[in-house]
């Protein structure tokens, strides 16, 4: 791990523009931290993920747990969930399946404690004219009383957890780092919210709270983890880990199960019986932006039997579709 802190590179800026007198005044908001807000002074001054002992730990999910109690009056469990040995995890969506429904990105909202007001969303679904698999010409704010329409497919995009991430690489402080079952995470405690991993993503795949996080208490999920889906705040990244809270324990992320038409696929490609690993055998699969070197683990294909950009015949009748929103800002 990199040997820079937050507070070694709050030091080495404020040296920049100019002695004592700039510290003084760069760490003057620590005196605004509210202890019962989630960017509070303990989170602020705790060691980084990587260094904490289980002792830590412990005390940094009793801490988390309290601060969803008093916000939200919900009795949250926290937990550290750690990658396991033999995994790695990787995405498959069938572009022939998809209709556009935008029931993913709903789902993944209510999983993953993501803001209502002002709306936060990971995951897009672009609406694309045949033929194209450009992302620039697909509209996520299409508006539509029913889904699909004949004249478009749909293309699902979030984090594609990259073998070699450029967002981890612009990171000053390591608060954003790719774990051995290739999902990349964000420790919310230490991120500082400069930015530049969001600049670095090829895939619009990170979020930054501009505002504080607003969740109605009945819709919080009280199931959550350290680096995951646990309630965040104002001046933070976030985005899809998928939901390694679930999957790390042998689950599925919550997009794929919602799913009405089996368009997603989800598993441990280093097991070569899992269906992710026959997909990536047997159909013409292609990652988005394959140009820029990422190595993404979130793979597209469409079924052999229908034309690119098709749908197989009636593969649900259509389908109410909501707006949107905030989706893919």
């Amino acid at each position: 791990m990199s040997n820079t802190t937050r507070r070694s590179f709050l030091r080495s800026s404020v040296s920049v523009v100019g002695g004592m007198a700039a510290a003084v005044a760069a760490l003057e908001p620590l005196k605004e931290l509210d202890p019962e807000d989630f960017g509070g002074l303990e989170s602020f001054i705790q060691k980084h993920y990587k260094q904490m002992s289980a002792t830590d730990m412990d005390e940094a999910l009793r801490r988390i747990e309290a601060q969803v109690k008093r916000r939200y009056d919900v009795d949250a469990v926290a937990k550290d969930v750690r990658p396991r040995e033999g995994v790695e995890f990787v995405y498959a969506l069938n572009l022939s399946r998809c209709v556009g429904c935008r029931k993913c990105v709903y789902a993944c909202v209510e999983e993953n404690n993501q803001s209502r007001t002002p709306e936060m969303q990971y995951i897009r679904v672009l609406e694309m004219p045949r033929g194209s698999i450009d992302m620039e010409q697909g509209n996520h704010h299409y508006d539509r009383p029913t889904v699909p329409d004949d004249d478009h497919f749909y293309m699902p995009v979030q984090c594609h957890q990259c073998a070699d991430p450029p967002c981890t690489k612009v990171c000053p402080i390591e608060a954003t780092w790719q774990e051995s079952d290739g999902i990349t995470v964000v420790d919310y405690d230490w991120c500082i919210g400069c930015r530049y991993c969001e600049a670095a993503c090829p895939y619009w795949a990170r979020r930054f709270n501009f505002s504080e996080p607003q969740i109605p208490t009945a819709d919080v999920n009280p199931d959550i983890a350290y680096l995951s889906n646990r309630p965040r705040s104002k001046g933070v990244m976030e985005k899809c880990t998928f939901c390694l809270h679930r999957t790390r324990e042998g689950g599925l992320p919550a997009c794929l199960e919602v799913c009405p038409v089996g368009a997603r696929k989800f598993g441990n490609v280093l097991d070569p019986e899992s269906e992710v690993s026959r997909i990536l055998r047997t159909k013409r699969v292609f990652v988005l932006k394959e140009d820029v070197g990422t190595l993404p683990r979130f793979f597209y294909y469409f079924d052999e039997r229908y034309p690119q950009g098709s749908m197989p015949p009636d593969p649900v009748h259509p389908i109410p579709v909501r707006n949107g929103g905030e989706e893919g800002r």
